[in-house]
């Protein structure tokens, strides 16, 4: 490893995890290697928590960072330790102003209490699980802790939606996205992937110089903008190659595995 890191931080979906679902033995064996050396490695992604509790073989019993930010879960307990949800206020607010650009936006909610979605949001990864669906007002009236407002416009590319969402509610919400299928996923003001990275790391006594950081779509940006030594996924979306102060080779090629041995063998 490059002297000082002590941490490396990697998102999963188009990062480590392949476009067939699958972490490469390589890059097990990197991130091994990688415990064996001392350095801390763990997922900072946008899954929900039930996406990351089959992971456990993958980063140990540690704790995780989900939904962009506003989870950390520990993967030894299955247990949320701490969240930052979207006030309700805020939420109907966000999802008004962007109606009034783009009325066809259907809304989704990602909360501690499950998963809830307006009768016109057609899930996509989640179609067979069971789901709180109604209208907005109605889908908040128990305050269920909103760590994440999913907004879905599928004839919109996400960069354009994103756009759109900045414009209307950028004071009141965190909005990215992590795919081109006219998804945008919102936060609460000042949460993203670099703000609970910052407090994990902090947590285990590491600076954001020691830390090595991977990702391929824009919610990876402030994450790879705070880490020491940034490495953009080959493929990834053109901010994240600007964001980035290096470029590995893509997924599907265990890009991130490649540059893990390179460093391992220069410690």
């Amino acid at each position: 490893m490059p002297a000082g890191v002590r941490l490396v931080a990697t998102d999963l979906d188009g990062t480590v995890v392949r476009t067939d679902g699958t972490v490469s033995v390589r890059t097990r064996a990197a991130f091994d290697a990688c415990r064996e050396a001392g350095v801390h490695v763990v997922a900072v992604t946008g899954r929900p928590p039930r996406w990351v509790v089959d992971l456990a073989d993958l980063f140990g019993p540690v704790v995780v960072v989900c939904a962009n930010g506003a989870i950390t879960f520990d993967l030894a307990t299955s247990s949320v330790l701490s969240s930052r949800t979207v006030p309700p206020a805020a939420v109907l607010e966000t999802v008004t102003a962007v109606r009034r650009e783009l009325p066809g936006v259907s809304a989704a909610l990602e909360t501690l209490a499950g998963f809830r979605h307006e009768p016109a949001y057609v899930p996509r990864y989640d179609a067979l699980r069971t789901a709180v669906v109604g209208e907005l007002p109605e889908l908040l009236s128990d305050d269920p802790g909103v760590v994440k407002l999913l907004l879905r416009e599928d004839t919109t590319p996400s960069d354009v939606l994103l756009d759109v969402v900045q414009r209307a509610a950028g004071h009141l919400v965190e909005p990215t996205h992590s795919g081109m299928d006219g998804l945008v996923e919102v936060s609460a003001r000042g949460v993203s992937k670099a703000s609970a990275l910052a407090e994990l790391a902090a947590g285990l006594g590491v600076d954001a110089a020691d830390v090595a950081a991977f990702g391929d779509m824009p919610n990876d940006v402030p994450m790879l903008r705070w880490a020491g030594h940034s490495y953009a996924v080959g493929g990834g979306h053109p901010d994240v190659l600007t964001a980035a102060s290096a470029v590995a080779p893509p997924c599907d090629e265990d890009g991130v595995a490649q540059v893990l041995e390179r460093l391992l063998a220069t410690a």
